[in-house]
């Protein structure tokens, strides 16, 4: 089973990444639309070369700032931007008369105001009010026109960029939860790999270490009738543990996989060694590709469930083209036991669209895995 780990700065790479691609994506869809307005602006609002020219700066300096806020770097020119662009909103208000000067500042100012870490609010409010108090300004310097300034001059720019400010607010706090998403999943997926990683260390290790108890009490039993049998059986717990170190390094480095073949003459082997009677029913025409990783690790588990907890005298153990089936006797009556093993093992049956199944009754205890919905040929 190949397993690896999230190094929490991944995660967090991985978090700008979509942050960073979302930004990017807004520039493609926001620039273009942003700029053929400001041009028309400049087109419609300008008398002479000199109008055309200031709104055109506050134009650029705006455009340049959603440029580099979607490279995620804005800290040096936040300030110069939102400088000249509400210069040229207070030149254009008070002594040129250009209606749309204020085009500029709503877009830098509403854009950088969610980035500051503190007084978000506060900026806010100043700016809306420094938009309101310029427009404000026109219409004292020019009480004559005071219904006809009125519109473009305070109530447009003092709510365009309310909403603006009240926009990129939400635009932010999108950012923010999509990073808190994607951070989160990732480190949902840093636990699920290492309950699996904890779930195969188990397999392996609780395994071998059940089995090297058993065959070191045979060996003692053995050590004053047959010291050849004992030396044999301690021959095979060192051959074991080599087993398991190795296994344990490959399971490391991603590398381990279960046979199911390789596990089923191994549980045969120690069940007959436990004085565990056993039979094997396997359908002859079961495609061997069939039995896969997942069901190896379904009898390991099982086999050793059987040995520590049961008090068993036959095992039976049947395969098929759907799955596999293990009964043992001397379950007893009592209620079932936690069996961690088998329900971390049941969410991987679950994710590939099987069932395991686990029942005891009359003393006799039964794991079962099938994929009622597939074939042998689709188990490959």
């Amino acid at each position: 089973m190949s397993t690896f780990y999230l190094a929490p700065h991944s995660t967090m790479d991985h978090s700008e990444a979509i942050s960073g691609r979302l930004r990017t994506l807004n520039r493609a869809t926001v620039l273009p639309p942003l700029t053929l307005v400001g041009v028309m602006l400049v087109v419609v609002d300008s008398s002479t070369w000199w109008d055309a020219t200031v709104l055109t700066v506050s134009l650029v300096v705006a455009l340049v700032f959603i440029e580099r806020w979607a490279r995620g770097d804005t800290s040096r020119i936040a300030l110069p931007c939102l400088a000249i662009t509400a210069g040229v909103w207070a030149y254009g208000a008070l002594f040129a008369g250009l209606q749309t000067a204020s085009y500029g500042l709503t877009i830098v100012g509403p854009t950088l105001i969610p980035q500051l870490r503190r007084h978000r609010a506060l900026a806010a409010v100043v700016l809306v009010a420094f938009v309101g108090a310029v427009g404000a300004g026109r219409l004292i310097v020019a009480p004559h026109a005071l219904s006809e300034d009125l519109l473009p001059y305070f109530v447009v720019p003092t709510g365009v960029t309310a909403m603006a400010t009240g926009l990129t607010f939400a635009n932010e706090m999108f950012y923010k939860l999509m990073k808190e998403s994607r951070e989160r999943e990732a480190e949902l997926a840093v636990f699920r790999e290492r309950v699996r990683f904890a779930g195969d260390l188990h397999d392996i290790q609780g395994h071998t270490l059940h089995v090297v108890k058993l065959k070191i009490a045979l060996a003692e039993k053995l050590l004053h009738s047959d010291v050849g049998r004992a030396q044999e059986e301690l021959r095979e717990v060192r051959a074991l543990v080599g087993d398991t170190i190795t296994q344990t390094k490959e399971l490391a480095h991603a590398e381990r996989r279960l046979n199911l073949s390789v596990e089923l003459e191994n549980a045969k082997n120690l069940f007959e060694a436990a004085g565990i009677r056993v039979r094997v029913d396997r359908d002859p025409g079961m495609d061997e590709r069939a039995a896969n990783e997942l069901l190896g690790q379904v009898l390991r588990e099982t086999t050793t469930n059987i040995l520590r907890h049961a008090q068993a005298t036959h095992v039976r153990i049947t395969l098929d083209g759907s799955g596999i089936t293990i009964v043992n006797d001397g379950a007893g009556t009592a209620a079932l036991t936690r069996l961690s093993g088998l329900s971390v093992l049941r969410e991987r049956v679950g994710d590939d669209g099987g069932e395991l199944t686990v029942e005891q009754k009359d003393g006799r205890f039964r794991t079962s895995v099938a994929f009622p919905a597939v074939t042998g040929e689709e188990l490959r």
